[in-house]
């Protein structure tokens, strides 16, 4: 397993698009991949679990993923999370 913590960034947190965007880049690799925020799971692969956990500008949240491509997969979201989801 390999995980890595971010900050949101952008100022309208995690709302539709960027859960898409999440959804879409994870989608992209082979390992499970979960998105952690106040000691909650979610699947990165499912955008109701995306839109469900209400991140905010300046929450911090862990992106954790297991599998043969796990580094790939969570830095790839972690640059997603970092670029502020191109807003």
């Amino acid at each position: 397993m390999y995980s890595n913590e971010v900050i949101i960034k952008n100022s309208t947190g995690i709302h539709a698009r960027p859960a898409q965007m999440l959804v879409q880049e994870s989608a992209k690799y082979k390992s499970s991949i979960n998105i952690l925020k106040d000691d909650v799971v979610y699947n990165a692969k499912s955008i109701m679990n995306i839109m469900s956990m209400g991140a905010i500008k300046g929450d911090k949240i862990i992106i954790e993923a297991q599998g043969e491509d796990e580094k790939l997969a969570v830095e790839g979201l972690i640059k997603i999370v970092e670029n502020g989801f191109g807003e």
